[in-house]
């Protein structure tokens, strides 16, 4: 019986020994093509460091303050590279002194009256008008539970902003505004910025949709009157006009008397100051197709809602269209044009216009 229990003992101790062998042939002899190079462990490893840091983070915030989308600059791993790209750029020409002046503005009340509030994802949105604001505003809308879907939304709706329920930013106290640019993923949309003049001179002033009148009626001849060289024409405002207004170095005279109507044609940077204020994405209107659905998912609300059909071609850069609007324009004014436009063109990675380098 006791040499029973030995051969036993025995025979356990062998299997044993035959299982940690194989498991260290196993290790030993991994596949590289399967597994990856030796560095990759490393990666591995700096990815989880910084999950463990925004879990840290997350413990020690208030729980209304917790962020449930991502935050790109502690996430950059993540990005497809053109969103890095698009952030180192404007990272670079912020600290370019020699661009200060047209890159740089103050968070005054007008730039939180751009920036409106989703608290139910954590989500900042700056409206930047002409380049598709209306569909980003029906996307918060339905976010923040006024509407189950972006068809029910009336237009009529979409720019009551005391009733399509969304909040600005300048309507909170200041600490609560802090605390939102802090945590909140915030973003915009830019296009390139003349072609954004185009469509604001041609719906504001050629279209003029009747519940707008004052744009027509009020605005174009306060224009006229100063910028136009020939006071016996009588025909409407004319881009021409327009051109010479907003390349005007004095033109905040006029913008006063404006009001906030100037917004579809003031610069990116006075719209939502982004070098003052850290964005989390910045997406492009020529590259809409692919940034909606982006933006979606890094905000964390891909599930919840998706972004309306883009018609084809709408979002295209029509090159013909801007040198067909700018041909009659003097060089001298496109000049002055552009010297306002240039944060904006640099900001955002436009080139300068062919017929201003002729």
């Amino acid at each position: 019986m006791h040499h029973q229990w030995l051969l036993l003992a025995a025979c356990f101790w062998v299997i044993f020994m035959f299982m940690v062998a194989s498991k260290f042939i196993t290790l030993t002899f991994k596949d590289p093509d399967v597994y990856g190079a030796k560095q990759e462990p490393l990666i591995l490893t700096a990815i989880t460091q910084v999950e463990k840091i925004q879990v840290l983070e997350k413990k020690h915030l208030p729980e209304e303050f917790q962020t449930t989308g991502k935050i790109l600059s502690e996430d950059l791993v993540h990005q497809p590279h053109v969103h890095i790209e698009r952030l180192e750029l404007l990272k670079n020409v912020c600290q370019d002194a020699a661009l200060k002046n047209l890159s740089h503005t103050t968070v005054s009340k007008f730039v939180l009256d751009r920036i409106f509030v989703c608290d139910k994802h954590k989500i900042l949105f700056c409206q930047t008008p002409k380049v598709g604001n209306t569909q980003w505003k029906k996307v918060l809308i339905v976010l923040n539970g006024a509407f189950s879907s972006i068809e029910e939304i009336p237009e009529s709706i979409v720019h009551d902003h005391e009733k399509n329920g969304l909040p600005r930013l300048s309507s909170f106290s200041d600490s609560e505004i802090q605390k939102r640019l802090n945590l909140y993923f915030k973003f915009f949309i830019v296009r390139d910025p003349f072609e954004r003049l185009i469509s604001a001179f041609k719906d504001k002033f050629v279209h003029n949709p009747r519940f707008e009148p004052w744009y027509r009626h009020e605005i174009a001849p306060g224009i006229i009157r100063k910028y136009r060289k020939n006071h016996t024409e009588t025909k409407g405002l004319q881009f021409e006009d327009f051109v010479r207004y907003l390349g005007d170095p004095n033109h905040r005279w006029l913008d006063v008397q404006f009001g906030d109507h100037i917004i579809h044609w003031v610069t990116y940077v006075e719209l939502c100051a982004p070098c003052e204020i850290t964005y989390s994405v910045i997406g492009h209107h020529e590259t809409l197709e692919d940034d909606a659905p982006y933006i979606l998912k890094e905000a964390g609300i891909d599930h919840l809602v998706s972004y309306p059909t883009i018609p084809p071609g709408i979002t295209v850069y029509n090159k013909t269209k801007v040198e067909r609007y700018f041909s009659g324009i003097s060089k001298r004014d496109i000049r002055r044009l552009y010297a306002r436009f240039e944060g904006d063109f640099k900001l955002f990675g436009y080139p300068e216009p062919d017929f201003l380098l002729n």
